[in-house]
């Protein structure tokens, strides 16, 4: 079982500990259901977005009731069973070689589904709460403010850049086919292709795959240097040399490109409703995760200059 399970990985190098032991087995198991089912990997990924809102609702309630007590507990369960779905979509797309674009777009979008619902009801959850050492000021709109700001200021480009390192991290390590690392002019040639008629809600998520892949290469200058040189001196031939080294410099931060990614920030997320203090999540997005991040940034823009530099000035 663990090697068949260690089979649908993406590999080795990018999967972090916990899944392995826990989300991954779990997943697996509910792949070979689906797969005995019939059901198709988009239609559990769109079955994870519905179970991952529906936990936001749970963390509404105040947790110093056994009621609300509970309902926490349930939006906990509920988001873990949305996280081995995630997982399991995966695992069955590359059992079954059911992999499509628009299930990398819906993939990369499930995570927003999840957490814009948590991030709102947790801000009306905190509303009328006292903000800490502040004796009589409670939280109010600033409650919505923080929630914004840890959402869409910080979360968002967390995830963003954590996933555009592990796929580059992919295409180096196994090339094109073993990774999911897409490029703007290319997602936005294919929106700008596809017809709206018949297509709308696939134009629709390619439209916001399109933002998504722009944002990732903007937040990337270094690598988008690097990258251009070597596509213009080898093409997709890049020598098997260069691509261990990259992977040398790459395979340390892998491991924070998983802390920014699900299982830190839901353990977060659980602990901090459960004992009734759910500001420590978006407190908790704005200061580790974001050091977390600019470090992470800050490392492999470097270490892509300086490939960048030899390649100008030296052959490799």
């Amino acid at each position: 079982m663990i090697d068949e399970v260690s089979a649908t990985y993406k590999s080795q190098d990018t999967e972090e500990w916990l899944d392995k032991v826990f989300t991954r087995p779990i997943g697996y198991r509910w792949a070979l259901l689906f797969k005995r089912l019939g059901i198709h990997p988009n239609t559990v990924t769109v079955l994870s977005m519905v179970l991952g809102a529906a936990s936001g609702v749970m963390f509404y309630f105040d947790a110093d009731t056994p009621s609300g007590f509970g309902l926490n507990v349930c939006g906990v369960l509920l988001l873990m069973w949305a996280n081995f779905y995630d997982s399991a979509d995966g695992q069955l797309a590359r059992m079954t070689g059911q992999k499509t674009p628009l299930g990398r777009i819906l993939d990369g979008a499930s995570s927003d589904v999840w957490f814009i619902p948590i991030y709102f009801f947790i801000s009306l959850r905190l509303y009328p709460q006292v903000i800490p050492f502040c004796e009589t000021q409670t939280w109010g709109l600033w409650s919505f403010v923080l929630s914004a700001i840890a959402g869409f200021g910080a979360h968002t480009y967390e995830c963003q850049l954590a996933d555009y390192y592990r796929n580059i991290h992919l295409y180096f390590l196994q090339g094109k086919e073993g990774s999911e690392f897409d490029h703007y002019a290319q997602q936005k040639a294919k929106f700008q292709s596809m017809p709206f008629r018949g297509h709308e809600i696939e134009k629709i998520f390619q439209w916001f795959y399109v933002n998504y892949t722009h944002t990732q290469e903007l937040a990337t200058p270094q690598f988008q240097r690097l990258w251009h040189l070597l596509k213009e001196r080898y093409g997709e031939d890049i020598p098997q040399d260069f691509r261990n080294r990259f992977r040398q410099q790459s395979l340390p931060l892998m491991k924070w490109a998983n802390i920014l990614t699900f299982n830190t920030r839901a353990v977060t997320l659980y602990v901090g409703c459960l004992i009734d203090r759910p500001w420590i999540f978006p407190v908790f997005e704005l200061t580790v995760l974001l050091v977390i991040y600019l470090y992470m940034r800050y490392k492999h823009e470097h270490f892509c200059r300086t490939f960048a530099d030899e390649l100008q000035g030296t052959d490799l």
